[in-house]
């Protein structure tokens, strides 16, 4: 058995069912190797980028390993940006790369990236992005390497890890001859039965003084399908529940106790009730950046902040917990609650605004579409079940403030990182994981432009994913960005194909919509006909989306930048 044939079927062995790829000579016989496998999808990406991103988007909701790979040299340089996004997003990837023949090094063969003699150092670039990469060295190793790879890809917080395999152990003859299976042994992270008691008594302690407290829920509790658990806490205690732009949907949003989505761009219900808490609890939530009005100094002044996380160094950032307690959300909940239940007796029922009065009609007088209602059209019709991806731009603003997800719908920002066309690509991966779960993007014209030319690999593959795109013809957040700090705006403006035509050529469904009316009977259409559509959306220029620097409000919060600006001065 080669390489690359013990490879597969050891990927076969742990529930791996598709690989996201470009073609290479050096990835040849990996290539072969799929062709040949009776349970692993293969799906040739038009660039190595693309597939990193497939296979993020696979690993979202799945818990399953999400497999991609390159060539030597520049194909797997192309893999980066989609392993950053798994770093920084918890997702468990497995990227394998070719590398040039080893007993070459250093004579700068074709593609050689072994960081000798002014050729680059993959090896290092590699381990830069991922928990952990591997160079084979011997064919004999390679399930033992391939075995402790995915295990880490799963261990503690999840993240990508890498294999480089040298063109050398490919050739004929070179041959795996002790198969294995590979295990899986992944220990949960489950709470410290000792810190959950304490932390129940502080909670236990707030509700019987009646003081205020609010859950701040993030994509750690979506991703360990923490729902139910989160659901029992709030109604069982009377606690408001607030979330990050991920964490939207982990209860109905339309629920009593959901409050609205805390973050710079979020609800003004869940601004105030996070101000008038006295105690804050964090479940698989990381307090990055948005989340915390640009790492707030006084977010957490004069709060108690307990922190659930599953990655220790969550607790080390920028706001140091009261209590923390190290754990996957779900089984961290659900032994919070128990100890709670001996604790506390009844509770009386929590008044909460919601956000009923911020879905109010949208003024909007200009003829284009304004971009909240196409938000609140796209909420309204999603599909149950269905999941709606938004890539990096304003969009995502109002994507995040408009739509109102029920229980079992999702909502993925792009993350950290924040690639612009990580969902524009992701989106394939992901339908391939839940091919049940209907799959909308709601992209910006920018980030489709850099990266929709995948609509091929989409259509060849028969995977449909609807896109969203929200045409302005600009860079509308770097524009507002621009004007707000140096008061002037340059090179965010650009000229669009017609994507409905190029959807039309590429063999999907196109569809080019300039009213809110033609955008539902065209999405309408696109949700029944099971194919891969583009919806080429004309949206106004003239709407800003809903956004303030503090959590004490909009007013509040230009006034503080007026007098940062003054004081800058």
């Amino acid at each position: 058995m080669r390489v690359y044939e013990a490879i597969v079927k050891g990927l076969e062995g742990i529930g791996v069912r598709a690989a996201f790829g470009g073609a290479g000579e050096n990835a040849a016989s990996l290539m072969l190797a799929l062709k040949h496998s009776r349970q692993i999808r293969p799906i040739i990406a038009r660039h190595e980028q693309a597939a990193s991103f497939m296979a993020c988007g696979y690993a979202m909701y799945t818990n399953k390993l999400g497999f991609c790979f390159a060539t030597a040299g520049p194909g797997a340089f192309n893999l980066f940006s989609g392993l950053a996004v798994a770093m920084s997003d918890s997702y468990p990837v497995l990227a394998v790369s070719g590398y040039a023949s080893t007993q070459w090094q250093g004579w700068g063969s074709l593609n050689e990236t072994s960081g000798l003699n002014r050729t680059p150092d993959s090896q290092a670039m590699f381990a830069a992005t991922t928990k952990r990469s591997f160079l084979l060295t011997d064919a004999a190793d390679t399930c033992d390497v391939l075995e402790e790879a995915v295990n880490v890809a799963f261990e503690g917080r999840p993240g990508p890890v890498h294999i480089h395999v040298p063109e050398n152990l490919t050739h004929r003859g070179v041959e795996v001859k002790k198969f294995r299976q590979i295990r899986l042994d992944v220990a949960p992270v489950l709470p410290d039965p000792d810190r959950v008691e304490k932390i129940a008594y502080v909670l236990a302690d707030a509700i019987s003084k009646r003081e205020r407290i609010v859950a701040l829920v993030g994509f750690g509790a979506v991703r360990s399908g923490a729902g139910p658990e989160i659901r029992r806490l709030i109604e069982r205690f009377q606690i408001p529940l607030l979330t990050t732009l991920d964490g939207k949907g982990i209860v109905s949003e339309r629920h009593p106790l959901s409050v609205g989505v805390f973050t710079d761009s979020g609800h003004s219900s869940a601004w105030k009730a996070f101000r008038e808490a006295r105690v804050v609890l964090c479940i698989g939530n990381s307090l990055n950046q948005h989340a915390t009005f640009n790492y707030r100094q006084d977010l957490f002044a004069e709060k108690l902040l307990i922190h659930v996380n599953i990655a220790e160094t969550e607790f080390r950032k920028a706001y140091k917990p009261d209590f923390a307690l190290l754990s996957d959300a779900r089984p961290a909940v659900a032994a919070l609650v128990d100890a709670l239940e001996k604790k506390v007796g009844d509770v009386p029922e929590a008044r909460v605004d919601n956000r009923s009065y911020e879905a109010r009609h949208i003024v909007h007088p200009t003829g284009s579409i304004h971009p909240g209602q196409l938000a609140q059209s796209i909420g309204r019709m999603l599909p149950s079940q269905g999941v709606l991806l938004a890539d990096a731009g304003a969009h995502l603003a109002w994507l995040g403030y408009y739509v109102e997800l029920e229980d079992g719908q999702n909502f993925r920002k792009a993350g950290s990182f924040g690639p612009m066309a990580g969902h524009v690509n992701g989106a394939i991966g992901l339908k391939v994981a839940e091919p049940e779960r209907t799959v909308v993007v709601g992209c910006g014209d920018g980030c489709y432009s850099l990266a929709g030319f995948e609509l091929m690999t989409a259509v060849e593959h028969n995977i449909p994913v609807i896109w969203v795109i929200f045409n302005d013809g600009e860079f509308k957040l770097i524009k507002i960005y621009q004007v707000a700090t140096y008061g002037e705006s340059g090179l965010v403006e650009f000229q669009n194909p017609d994507f409905a035509a190029y959807a039309r050529a590429c063999g999907a469904d196109g569809y080019r919509v300039e009213t809110l009316e033609e955008f539902e009977e065209a999405f309408r259409a696109a949700l029944a006909a099971g194919r891969p559509a583009v919806i080429d959306a004309k949206i106004t220029r003239w709407a800003i989306p809903h956004y303030s620097p503090s959590p004490d409000g909009v007013i509040a919060g230009l006034v503080e930048s007026v007098e940062a600006r003054f004081r800058g001065r």
